[in-house]
């Protein structure tokens, strides 16, 4: 019986969720108090309206409720389905009813119920209900005396202050945790109103005590803050303690620390502790921009341990600027490569407003290993020096040049795109071919006016001979795409080179928008080759089955696939696009697939799949199903259950009678007049069928109504 009482709660509760779900709110609006709403919700209240109702009807109140409804609330109070409802408008509804409402019922209140009365107590700080909560504190009930001591925090006026302070050395440990959270709230209050040196104190005495490790990194925390400047060595002596939850407190103090001793003091422990424990306040000192002490991250940046070094050097890609870029430089030359990795990464987010200029102004004079670094850096940070980029493209090394156009790439604007066109079709040096079409392919995409780049790289292609250089333009024509691109490549896709026939059908093939789909289709009906129209279909089949497209395109474009595909292989990849893609128009197409004699079992599968996909969707398909006929099957129904939960009738009996040859099972009624009756009426029921056909098992689920189509079993 309890838990049928229980089952029955949780079924109102969730029921009224569901409904206040619904309910709608809009950001920014003040919800208005309407007398005329207050009414209706009052009315609900006093009818014989269902729980769920009643809890919404609560809801509202906390909205529109006034004094009238203190009243009709009361009651719920004692009521263990609606209490904690009417709770959520007394906490709202303004005026001291509520208060005394919620004062008189947690006199009677017991458990959980008066737990809750008092959380709200607390919740509208009710200093009248002081001296109740204080006797609470000593409560033969935990959980009402925990209760108690967090409103009594929450009101935190000096009498609750008192006794929380009193009951801090005194309460029995399983209740102190909530006396200590009270404390803490009653600090929290004091210092919020000027009060600091008090607050102090009590977050003194709650640090100090016998108290769970939360509570002490609470009040930690707070008697810090409370001290302001005065609490500095509190901070460090956290931060230096061996305990990892004060170290870690110390450090999330340490961001929000007011004034500027904080961030001259942080730099003096970092000799003090280890490596790991370092890494950490710099990522400390860091967090706070606006007063870290520079100098001091780039010291660590310079010497010492490498974890520590690499912390700083991360550090200053968030609070280093100009004056950083020398000593950086330097250390991405480094041999160690932790620190030079760590470096460059930093360079090429380094704030400041000079560092672009800088890093151009060193290029005409760099040497050495410091070149290539500061034409990456350009690249990187996207800056404007494509002359100077342009000018290190006749450098002999190897590694300048590639930096020289990976970083033109990233930078040339597209009235220069011709400087990478030159080095792909006409490479000065062997050796760049490669990273210049990387780096083209790079800037081509970035390009703002896409159908002009294209129509770049497609004037390039007509004035290159070589295949290898026309099979790299290409390439990058399809990652830009357009229609310009579809056109070069599909002109390609059609020439007489076999070579370029390959390169262009693969990327038409693996083309990222629709519009190729017709340049596909056309070449899988003209190509020449076996290979290359096979690979078109299956281009055109992907597009239908990945991209998102009105149900009529898809399913004419299915239609042409069959008609194109001359293999069965390309045919049944069609049909796994009809049953990824269920509709009355693919129903159709599957129906029809079932006559051709290569497909008949898939496609009988296909069909049922989709017909159930339809069905379950509540789309009546029984016109379409009638002009179907599946291939003879040995039908066997095994077991038949109809019904709700555990109340299910066996129905089997009724099923072998009407299964014949087909997976299609036609019942002479709906399935309450078939199946003798409804077995649980005013439910939502299910039909349940195990069944053979051709000795292969399955099992199926329908809901009440439904068409029985059964899966052919795999």
């Amino acid at each position: 019986m309890l838990m049928t009482r229980q089952l029955k709660t949780h079924v109102v509760l969730l029921a009224a969720l569901v409904v206040v779900a619904a309910i709608p709110t809009w950001a920014g609006e003040e919800p208005k108090a309407s007398p005329e709403n207050e009414a209706k919700q009052l009315a609900v209240l006093r009818s014989d309206a269902p729980a769920a109702e009643k809890a919404v009807a609560c809801k509202h109140l906390a909205i529109d409720g006034s004094s009238t409804a203190v009243p009709d609330l009361t009651p719920l109070l004692h009521d263990a389905q609606l209490a904690s409802w009417a709770r959520i408008a007394l906490e709202a509804i303004p005026g001291p009813e509520a208060d005394e409402a919620l004062r008189t019922a947690a006199d009677s209140l017991q458990g959980k119920l008066l737990v809750g009365t008092i959380n709200s107590i607390g919740v509208r700080q009710d200093v009248g209900a002081v001296d109740r909560l204080i006797a609470r504190l000593q409560d033969a009930d935990p959980d009402v005396a925990s209760a108690a001591a967090v409103a009594l925090g929450h009101i935190a006026n000096p009498a609750a202050v008192q006794a929380l302070r009193a009951a801090l050395a005194t309460d029995a440990m399983e209740v102190r945790s909530a006396v200590a959270e009270g404390c803490v709230l009653c600090a929290e209050r004091l210092q919020a109103d000027g009060q600091s040196a008090e607050a102090a104190e009590i977050y003194d005495e709650v640090r100090k005590a016998e108290v769970p490790k939360q509570r002490v990194l609470e009040a930690t925390r707070g008697a810090i803050l409370a001290r302001k400047q005065d609490g500095l060595p509190l901070l460090l002596e956290q931060l230096r303690s061996p305990d990892k939850g004060l170290f870690q407190l110390a450090l999330s103090t340490a961001r929000e620390f007011p004034g500027s001793e904080v961030d001259k003091a942080l730099p003096g422990e970092l000799a003090n502790t280890t490596p790991q424990r370092a890494a950490l306040i710099i990522q400390a000192m860091a967090d706070r921009p606006e007063s870290v002490d520079l100098s001091a991250v780039m010291r660590a940046a310079s010497e010492g341990p490498n974890e520590i070094r690499v912390a700083a050097i991360g550090a200053l890609g968030r609070v280093g600027d100009d004056s950083c870029l020398a000593a950086l430089l330097e250390t991405a030359l480094e041999a160690d490569a932790d620190l030079a990795q760590a470096a460059k990464a930093t360079l090429a987010v380094l704030p400041g407003g000079n560092v672009d200029a800088q890093i151009v102004s060193l290029l005409p004079t760099a040497e050495g290993k410091r070149y290539p670094l500061l034409i990456e850096l350009v690249g990187q940070r996207r800056i404007d020096a494509t002359s100077a980029l342009i000018k290190a493209l006749d450098h002999s090394d190897d590694v300048v040049r590639a930096a020289a156009l990976t970083a033109l790439g990233e930078t040339v604007a597209d009235n220069e795109l011709s400087v990478l066109v030159s080095q792909v079709v006409a490479p000065k040096h062997s050796n760049d071919a490669a990273v210049a079409e990387q780096a083209l392919k790079a800037a081509s995409i970035r390009m703002p006016d896409r159908e002009a780049c294209a129509a770049e790289l497609a004037a390039a292609l007509e004035h290159t001979s070589a295949v290898p250089t026309k099979g790299s333009l290409l390439e990058i024509l399809a990652a830009v795409a357009g229609t310009k691109a579809l056109e070069v490549v599909d002109a390609a896709a059609k020439s007489s080179d076999p070579r370029l026939q390959d390169i262009s059908s693969r990327l038409l093939g693996e083309w990222m928008t629709e519009d190729a789909a017709p340049v596909l289709l056309d070449l899988a009906k003209t190509a020449p080759e076996d290979k290359i129209r096979t690979r078109a279909l299956r281009g055109y089949i992907r597009i239908a089955r990945q991209f998102d497209l009105p149900i009529k395109q898809r399913a004419e474009m299915c239609r042409n696939a069959f008609e194109a595909a001359h293999e069965t292989a390309e045919k049944k990849l069609v049909l796994e696009v009809l049953k990824r893609h269920p509709s009355t128009e693919t129903l159709d197409l599957a129906i029809k697939a079932m006559t051709v004699e290569d497909l008949k079992e898939e496609a009988a599968v296909g069909t049922l799949a989709i017909a159930q996909k339809l069905v379950a969707d509540g789309i009546d398909i029984k016109e379409q199903l009638a002009k179907t006929v599946f291939d003879n099957v040995k039908l066997e129904i095994v077991k038949g259950e109809y019904g709700a939960g555990a109340t299910m009738k066996d129905v089997t009996e009724v099923l072998q009678k009407q299964a014949g040859d087909s997976p299609i099972i036609t019942l002479p009624a709906g399935y309450n007049d078939s199946f003798g009756g409804d077995p649980m009426p005013g439910s939502a029921k299910q039909l349940r069928i195990e069944y053979l056909i051709n000795g292969k098992r399955g099992e199926a689920s329908f809901a009440d109504d439904a068409i029985i189509i059964l899966p052919l079993p795999k």
